[in-house]
Parts: structure tokens; sequence; C-alpha cells
């Protein structure tokens, strides 16, 4: 079974945490995923560095940008990542931008991840028919997830079209906006959760975008199994380097104890 789709039977809520792979040096990859296990992360999305990151905001953006500037590189990463399944075991996603991964080849990235260990790929702009039609049995071949994405304005066949052909979890977007911090959910966003919620989906989903603390945790996951936590992670890193990473972390998983109950 994939690593995903044993952590999502785990009865609890799930923290996964965004960074740039790359960021903010370019060596840091590997230590930084070591030290997010070590401190109790459920999933870690590892951020393919892509020079035109449209869904990203600034906080990302400029990460990125950096590990580019850094020598950031497709085969790069999947030399920081040779080893990285002798001392990690939680689930491992690469989240990035089509293009690298046509010029890479898809059927090559693909096989890639496998033998690197990568559980699953979110790629926010391969569209869902494309990838139905054309790319789906490359993915399966091959082990891999392919985690969608879905908006507070995604029409309702449409998500049960992408509720159809996933295996693993949907990424929530909480909002029509690009990532970035925010200090709380408004009620348009909390009914968004709810009304998901109420669907009976029949793979799970984690919300992203705007989660950095308890209170954006705790009203995420509400309705959902997990969240992910991005660009105020990266600004962790940015403040401190790879140190203190528990320290962040234990501040959102300290809050974690309640079960998941599908509403």
């Amino acid at each position: 079974m994939n690593r995903i789709n044993k952590k999502l039977q785990e009865d609890k809520k799930l923290l996964s945490i965004y960074f740039s792979a790359g960021y903010p040096n370019l060596n840091d990859t590997a230590s930084i995923i070591q030290k997010l296990e070590e401190s109790g992360v459920d999933m870690i999305e590892i951020g393919l560095p892509f020079s035109d990151p449209l869904a990203d905001g600034p906080t990302i953006q400029e990460s990125s940008t950096q590990a580019l500037k850094n020598g950031m590189t497709t085969n790069l990463l999947f030399n920081q990542l040779a080893t990285i399944r002798e001392t990690v075991t939680i689930p491992l996603i690469i989240m990035g931008y089509f293009n690298p991964m046509l010029q890479y080849g898809v059927e090559a990235f693909c096989k890639k991840c496998k033998e690197t260990g990568i559980d699953g790929l979110i790629i926010p702009d391969l569209p869902v028919d494309v990838y139905n039609e054309q790319y789906k049995s490359i993915f399966e071949k091959h082990g891999l997830i392919n985690v969608f994405l879905i908006t507070p304005q995604t029409r309702i066949e449409r998500i049960n079209f992408i509720d159809s052909i996933s295996n693993g979890f949907i990424y929530m977007v909480s909002s029509a906006s690009v990532t970035g911090s925010k200090s709380g959910f408004g009620d348009e966003q909390t009914n968004y959760f709810e009304r998901i919620s109420k669907m009976n989906l029949s793979n799970p989903q984690i919300v992203g975008f705007g989660i950095s603390n308890n209170e954006t945790f705790t009203q995420a996951t509400k309705h959902a199994k997990g969240a992910i936590i991005g660009s105020a992670f990266i600004k962790h890193l940015t403040k401190n380097g790879v140190t203190n990473i528990d320290f962040f972390i234990n501040k959102i998983t300290s809050i974690r104890k309640s079960k998941f109950k599908k509403a």
C-alpha cells in the first residue's frame, strides 16, 4: 500500500509541511525532511522550484527563486533524495509545475520518483482531463498518487469527477487566492469546508493555503482530515535556517489530540 494511503488511515488529524527544495541553502533539502519527521510531521511536500509559480504567494515565490539561484535542478533534487528512504519513513510528495516534469520526460520523471521513494505528486497546472486521458496509466504504473486541487469555485460535477479518479486525498484550497498565511478563516471558508465535508467524498480532504498556526489548523481540520502549512514554515526557515524546526512544529502538533470524524 502507498505510504499516503497508510497515513490517511491513521485516526488523527494530519499535518503536512511544504518547503522549497534547495532553500534556504542548496543542500538543506534532506536535512529539513529528516528534521520534520523527527518533529512529528505526518507528510512532507517537497516543492520543485520553477521560474513561473503562478499559484504561489510571495513567500513561496521568493524561496523558489532563491533555490533556483542556489542551483537547484530536477536532477539535483533526485540526487539529494537518493538515500532519503534510509532514514525517513513518512510520505513524501513532490509539488511542482508540469513544465519541468515534461522537459524531464513524464515517464522518466515518474520512474525516478519511484526509485527515490516519492509517494505522490501535486501538479497544480496539469488539467484533470489531460491527466486522466494521457498520464494516469504512467503514474499508476510507478505507484504514484496524483493529488488534485479543488477551490470554493470548483463545480460539484467537477469535484465528483476528481473524486472518482483520485486514490489518495483531495487538496482543498481554502480560497481562490494564492498561497500565504492568514490570521484566521471567515464564514465563507468555514462554510466551504463544511459543504465539501457533507458531500461524503470517497477521498479525504486536506486543506491548504492560509494555514499558519494553531487557530487556522484547528479551523481547517474541523471538517477535514488534515492541513498543509507552507508559507509560515518557509518564513521560519528564512529567519532560523534549519534550526529549531521542532519548536515550530510542536506549536502545531500540540493541538492534534482530537480524533478525526467524518461529517
